[in-house]
């Protein structure tokens, strides 16, 4: 759902990793020393488990079998029950406009990848890794800094430009998600209207937890021209948009 979003390369060598899962791209730049395979054996291990449990594209994933009503809540993983219980605080919190139920099937995908991403970042922080970065599919969740003295610059699309930037997040403990039409479309409905809101076709946030982030970066794609409002009034988030005729915004605090 995200537009491509890239950590910008480095010379520092470390322990990288590509990984095709969830019918995207996922990559692993890992920048602290003695921190290396079975690091990211188990990260790419997790996301591979995300993929099974939680694919609306396979027939017997356990996310397939809630939705038909083959399974209740109760007889679903821990993993399964704890994304739920998460999404259904993300609707309240954001009036509705996340919703896991937005295009009249259950599909948590709003929530899950920018999740999956930010527990692999967790299961290297275990590992001992002090700076790393993870990209899956644009969404982007950092720890620490590209180097000692250096943040992470985490380049961000331009939907209308392929292939040129139009903005570069630069930061520590850093986490990106845009929602756009970039890769997908019009993806993106308002849950309310069941329509898809044509005020932006790009929206980039940025917090620390990706998670959140990319939740919150679905709702306010959906609110449309409101987008801005709202993120202005949410703790620790800032906001990056483009809009149709390439005009672009940004909240207060974006250029901290």
């Amino acid at each position: 759902m995200s537009a491509p979003i890239t950590a910008l390369p480095s010379p520092t060598p470390g322990a990288r990793r590509v990984v095709h899962c969830m019918g995207t791209v996922f990559s692993f730049d890992v920048r602290t020393a003695g921190v290396g395979q079975a690091a990211l054996d188990e990260a790419e291990r997790w996301l591979h488990r995300v993929d099974e449990v939680f694919s609306t594209y396979r027939e017997h994933s356990e996310i397939s079998r809630l939705g038909r009503g083959e399974l209740t809540a109760a007889d679903c993983s821990d993993e399964v029950r704890h994304v739920l219980a998460e999404c259904a605080r993300l609707e309240v919190a954001t009036h509705g406009f996340f919703s896991i139920r937005a295009t009249g099937r259950l599909d948590p995908s709003g929530y899950v990848k920018g999740w999956a991403i930010e527990r692999a970042s967790d299961i290297l922080v275990a590992h001992g890794s002090t700076s790393h970065c993870v990209n899956g599919g644009g969404d982007v969740q950092s720890v620490g800094g590209a180097a000692a003295d250096r943040p992470w610059r985490i380049g961000i699309a331009d939907p209308l430009r392929p292939r040129t930037l139009a903005a570069i997040a630069v930061g520590r403990d850093l986490a990106v998600a845009t929602s756009g039409t970039a890769e997908r479309g019009a993806h993106v409905v308002n849950p309310h209207t069941g329509v898809a809101p044509t005020a932006l076709v790009s929206l980039t946030l940025a917090g620390s937890r990706l998670g959140r982030v990319d939740a919150m970066a679905t709702a306010a794609m959906a609110m449309g021209a409101d987008a801005r409002a709202f993120v202005e009034g949410l703790d620790g988030i800032e906001a990056f948009a483009i809009e149709p005729d390439g005009t672009t915004w940004s909240t207060s605090g974006w250029q901290r």
